[in-house]
């Protein structure tokens, strides 16, 4: 609490003062300022003022004092004090009865009174009682910033902070999900998240005493089934963590110091919430890396590594699928997603990782499966829990999950999916890995975007992979390749990716131009085109295997 009337009234310098009106409120009615005025009041008065006059200038005119006294009182100051004796002798009784009207405090003071002591000692007052406030609030500032760095809870610092306050206060983060409650009414909470059918008013202009601090300007008030809640945003990092509620009784409950007691608060919320943010940050790194070595070291697993694997919530004794995606944005879909990555370099590729992230979390939870993942340049790795039979149905279910939710959200990004499964060995993470990249990487070149290759799909590849060194060979596929090659970038069409689909529905015409998006003369036509420049005949099962082969053959020496 501030200065009252009653302090006042109680300092010697008043020990002759009498109060005329307002007596029942002494103990109520806060005090700020004081100055000395006469005629004319105009705007030289504010709010809380205690104000002392001589009533110069009104000693002959009775009706110009009770207009003094009416300005005072409009002027929102707390109590009027006049020094009788020379321009006053008795205060009119039409002046006490206005007053009393307006339950204002009028107090009298005989004329030997000396304003500067008065002045004096009630300045004096206010400083003390300002200086108990700030002490008060700056030790509630120091509990709250080194219950923060000591490890406390939300839930701690709210005691903190409703203790010293007395005021209903909860946490809730930024989706509103509450995280600390002190004797917060949680039917309000549920309005305020559209949970209930309670009606909810939010007001334009806060309802505050003290409308010059700071808060007030960040200040949210609603009025939930005629109760009173006010919310403050909390941001740390420029980013919004969540909201602080407070649920007075009345608005005159936010007094100097509860404002202040909440500008603490918010600010050691912030600090909690960045603290927490930090910790969380650097568990992710650490998890990041350790799938990323597991990965991509060749170095045996030992005691150390399963023992920091537990220490970060891994257990390395199951038997774990490997899944390594890359992504493709399609321009046509969203130019602005690339934009954007163009200009705020890897922002784009964080939030894709983000949204991952979030969509394998929830993926490996609905499966009952322990996850391992981590994203390294555009990559996505992921240790998917599996039971090695049937191991791909689990996998292609995983996946469904993590790419129906994600094509929500990013319809514009396209993924390929390679698949390895070796779970033999201390390197099984390290063989697993690169089985997924593989299969990813010869998938990638023949089909493009879109797909999932599992290795144990990719053994004709792979023994092409084998013989693609052979000279003899790669001239006999260029020479058999080259002419498409040449015909497609001329024309801009896609004649090998055509066969290979060709191939793919063995020789199915009406499926493959289905598959193309194509009419169906428009197919024919372009496998007479694949046959002329070729010289060779598809029905003819020599040379459509020969093509088959020469295309495979150059696509993987590009991919290479």
């Amino acid at each position: 609490m501030g200065v009252q009337v009653s302090d006042v009234l109680r300092l010697n310098v008043m020990v002759e003062a009498f109060v005329h009106t307002g007596n029942d409120s002494l103990s109520e009615k806060q005090i700020e300022w004081i100055s000395v005025i006469e005629v004319p009041v105009e705007n030289f008065v504010r709010k809380h003022e205690f104000v002392l006059t001589t009533g110069m200038g009104c000693s002959e005119d009775p009706a110009l004092f009770r207009s003094f006294v009416e300005d005072v009182i409009q002027s929102g100051a707390t109590a009027l004090t006049v020094a009788t004796g020379r321009y006053v002798s008795n205060i009119p009784q039409d002046v006490l009865s206005l007053a009393q009207s307006h339950d204002f405090t009028l107090i009298e003071v005989p004329w030997k009174t000396r304003f500067s002591d008065v002045i004096h000692d009630i300045l004096q007052l206010i400083n003390q009682n300002n200086e108990l406030k700030r002490q008060k609030a700056e030790d509630l500032r120091q509990t709250l910033t080194n219950s923060v760095l000591n490890g406390s809870s939300l839930e701690d610092l709210m005691e903190i902070l409703y203790e010293a306050i007395g005021i209903p206060v909860a946490i809730s983060d930024d989706e509103k999900n509450v995280r600390a409650n002190c004797d917060f009414d949680f039917n309000v909470i549920d309005a305020l998240n559209d949970h209930s059918d309670i009606p909810v008013d939010k007001l334009d202009q806060p309802d505050v005493p003290l409308d010059e601090h700071p808060l007030y300007h960040h200040l949210n008030q609603y009025n939930v089934n005629g109760k009173r809640c006010y919310e403050l945003t909390i941001f740390s990092n420029n980013k919004k963590q969540g909201y602080l509620l407070f649920m007075p009784d009345t608005s005159k409950e936010l007094n100097w110091f509860t404002m202040h007691a909440l500008e603490h608060g918010l600010t050691a919320c912030a600090l909690y919430f960045l603290t927490e943010n930090a910790v969380e940050m650097t568990e992710i790194r650490l998890k990041d890396n350790f799938v990323l070595q597991l990965a991509k070291d060749d170095t045996p697993l030992d005691a150390k590594s399963l023992s920091k694997g537990e220490l970060l919530g891994y257990d390395l004794s199951l038997p774990y699928a490997c899944l390594v995606g890359d992504f493709q944005v399609k321009e046509d879909d969203d130019p602005s997603w690339n934009d954007a990555q163009d200009q705020s370099g890897r922002s784009s590729l964080h939030s894709l990782n983000y949204y991952v992230q979030k969509e394998i979390t929830h993926a490996s939870q609905q499966l009952g499966r322990k996850t391992m993942s981590s994203f390294d340049a555009g990559e996505v790795i992921i240790f998917l829990e599996i039971e090695e039979s049937g191991y791909q149905e689990t996998v292609n279910h995983f996946l469904d999950m993590v790419e129906r939710r994600l094509h929500d959200q990013l319809a514009h990004v396209y993924f390929a999916w390679g698949i390895g499964l070796h779970n033999q060995g201390l390197q099984s993470f390290y063989e697993s890995y690169h089985e997924a990249r593989t299969a990813l990487d010869i998938h990638t070149e023949e089909h493009g975007f879109g797909e999932r290759t599992f290795f144990d799909e990719t053994k004709v590849n792979r023994l092409l992979m084998n013989v693609a060194g052979n000279k003899p060979l790669i001239n006999m596929v260029q020479e058999t390749v080259d002419p498409l090659i040449e015909y497609d970038r001329v024309r801009q069409t896609d004649l090998i990716h055509t066969f290979m689909t060709y191939q793919k529905y063995k020789g199915n015409v009406s499926q493959t131009a289905r598959a193309l998006n194509l009419h169906r003369q428009s197919l024919l036509y372009r496998l007479r085109n694949i046959e002329n420049l070729t010289g060779l005949t598809l029905v003819d099962a020599d040379d459509s295997f020969l093509l088959e082969l020469s295309v495979r053959l150059w696509l993987l020496k590009q991919f290479k």
